[in-house]
């Protein structure tokens, strides 16, 4: 995790600055070691001679990990085959939310976040749900999930708002446990888990699943928004792609060494922090040229991927990023062909936090002449 202290704009700054001074692998505070050099990055996540603990970022809890491998496979298989389907279904729902979320004018980022809980609502909680569970999901959308939220709670009422949810989501899958039906993603997790796995582990796992598809899809929209509206359209792929590049949404991924030895030359130990940085790799001037310009012409030629780690990299990568750019993709192509934009901002810079999300603007849309 990033501390308070640090998050921020200029956290950003200074970790460009110790990368241009000392290289792609670099320490931070005690006990952390950063890597921005893509192969070595890669490395590093992708694990194939176990010199790193095992460690999944969407599996983890707080005890630990949730597995064992098998189950993550079989559980991160029936994810994705629960967004195709779903959107499949459902993209021709996508010019309505537009309408209503977007049209005339929205604040940004939490309109994204908002448009694509409307959006996956059906995959996070099914069709029908009881008022109590869809009442306590979207009230974690608005507390946890939206940029910023949680800072504006004391640790207490965090905590006690924590513990409310936990009993609410365990007791829907201990309910969900006992049915047969696959629609949703309670479904997915209550039987595609192994039967001895705590509905506790389980509701975390579920967590996971909504700030990705909820928090880290409505981020990646609203910088493909963000970056359309200062610096001109593009073919929806390449601006999505693009503002993955400049902003990934997953920036920073932490993983530890399983014995000591060395990174680039810097010696590591059991006990340290390495730090996988997705922004420095996707800035890395040795594989993108003007490295830190919006400029979604550059994917065009499907150049530079192996500095491109925006889901992670490896066995453990994301399990819902093709869905997820086929969504947002979805949706820029509607906004561009649909709407002329105007943008306001006070601050362009981002908000840093565990995830990296644009900062706070307002976006009004007026319907081109062609559209009526």
């Amino acid at each position: 995790m990033i501390s308070r202290r640090l998050a921020g704009p200029d956290y950003l700054a200074r970790l460009a600055e110790l990368r241009g001074r000392h290289g792609g692998v670099f320490p931070g505070r005690s006990g952390q070691l950063y890597v921005a050099d893509p192969a070595i990055a890669r490395a590093v996540l992708g694990n194939a001679g176990g010199r790193f603990r095992e460690h999944s970022d969407f599996f983890r809890i707080r005890g630990g990990t949730f597995g064992p491998r098998s189950a993550q496979i079989e559980v991160g298989r029936a994810v994705r085959q629960l967004l195709h389907r779903h959107h499949r279904a459902s993209a021709g729902t996508l010019p309505e939310l537009v309408d209503r979320h977007l049209v005339p004018t929205s604040i940004w980022p939490d309109a994204g976040n908002r448009l694509l809980f409307d959006y996956t609502r059906r995959v996070l909680v099914g069709a029908d749900p009881s008022p109590l569970l869809l009442d306590t999901v979207r009230e974690v959308v608005e507390r946890a999930v939206l940029a910023g939220a949680r800072d504006r709670y004391s640790m207490l009422a965090r905590a006690r708002f924590r513990a409310r949810v936990m009993r609410v989501l365990a007791t829907e899958l201990a309910a969900r446990r006992e049915t047969g039906a696959s629609e949703d993603l309670f479904d997915v997790l209550a039987h595609h888990a192994p039967p001895t796995t705590p509905n506790r582990d389980l509701a975390e796992v579920y967590l996971s699943g909504l700030f990705a598809m909820v928090g880290s899809v409505g981020f990646l929209f609203g910088w493909a928004m963000f970056l359309a509206a200062t610096h001109g359209f593009d073919e929806p792929a390449r601006v999505v792609r693009e503002a993955l590049r400049l902003w990934p949404v997953a920036w920073l991924f932490a993983r530890r060494p399983a014995h000591a030895g060395e990174l680039g030359g810097v010696a590591v130990t059991p006990d340290d922090d390495v730090r996988v940085c997705g922004y420095l790799v996707h800035r890395d001037p040795d594989h993108w040229s003007a490295p830190d310009e919006y400029r979604p012409e550059r994917w065009a030629t499907g150049t530079g991927t192996d500095a491109f780690i925006p889901f992670g990299w490896g066995p453990h990568a994301c399990t819902g990023a093709a869905a997820s750019l086929r969504i947002v993709e979805s949706l820029v192509g509607i906004v561009g062909d649909r709407y002329r934009l105007d943008v306001t901002v006070t601050d362009p810079r981002p908000h840093v936090a565990a995830a990296l999300a644009p900062p706070r603007f307002t976006l009004r849309l007026a319907r081109t002449a062609r559209t009526g």
